[in-house]
């Protein structure tokens, strides 16, 4: 079975073994998101729960990124748009990664080139992550004068709250190494040996009971109290969609656009 969004920047497919592969297919822009594709994950994980033999779901980023946050110029647009769109751009995006962390198969992130801001949520919330030797992680949004609120909660949970402490304060970039020591990343493989590397991950998945699998996971996260209930994924979405429409937001987002380093830099 194979299946596509209708604006392809999500495509995904499920072989005979129950093995999806679910790609971010936005080369052009490192796969950076916006809303078609926070919408087209929403539409794969729709058709790969109607999979009744699903097994693995394998996450992958199509060109030399993995997936490089958000489209700056996308948010922009967004943040000029009123606090109900606003709010309810940042509700599909938590939703999307909720839906995520909580998938109840397996997944798998094979991560290559540049993972940043919203990628590195992703990451976070797959239960195991691959990454190549030229894999480059940030957590960047206050470089921009936003905040990772919707994926703080998954990487607290992945890299633990000492570490988010410096990374998602300082911006700083970290390789696949560091990241693996970290806890972000489970395993560092060569340059062009994703593939391989995630298969080996697949075929241990895929020698162990469906249900017994599942259970499993669900009672990890409930045991570790990392399901993330209602009144705080409210909370969550009320602030990333705030922070969005602040002056921090637009000077950052200025910034950006014009090369330059902001505002609030000491001159």
């Amino acid at each position: 079975m194979a299946n596509n969004t209708a604006s392809d920047t999500v495509l995904w497919e499920v072989d005979r073994r129950g093995v999806a592969t679910v790609t971010l297919n936005r080369p052009h822009v490192n796969n950076a998101y916006n809303g078609d594709l926070i919408q087209g994950l929403h539409n794969a994980m729709d058709a790969l729960g109607r999979e009744a033999a699903l097994r693995i779901v394998v996450l992958r980023g199509n060109g030399r990124h993995f997936q490089a946050g958000a489209d700056l110029a996308w948010i922009s647009a967004i943040s000029r748009q009123s606090p109900a769109e606003n709010e309810a751009v940042s509700r599909l995006t938590a939703e999307a990664i909720r839906r995520l962390d909580t998938c109840p198969v397996p997944t798998l992130a094979l991560i290559q080139g540049g993972c940043f801001g919203g990628g590195t949520g992703i990451a976070a919330a797959c239960d195991v992550v691959v990454a190549a030797q030229d894999a480059i992680f940030s957590i960047s949004e206050t470089r921009w004068g936003l905040m990772a609120g919707i994926i703080l909660p998954q990487l607290c949970q992945a890299m633990g709250f000492r570490q988010v402490r410096r990374y998602a304060l300082t911006g700083e970039r970290f390789d696949a190494e560091q990241a693996r020591r970290l806890g972000l990343v489970h395993e560092v493989c060569a340059t062009g040996a994703l593939a391989a590397a995630g298969e080996k991950i697949v075929e241990a998945v895929l020698m162990n009971a469906p249900r017994a699998t599942t259970a499993t996971k669900l009672r990890a996260l409930a045991s570790a109290r990392a399901f993330i209930d209602d009144g705080e994924l409210r909370d969550l979405i009320d602030e990333h969609a705030r922070t969005r429409q602040q002056d921090e937001a637009a000077e950052g987002l200025a910034s950006f656009k014009e090369k330059r380093k902001p505002a609030w830099y000491p001159g």
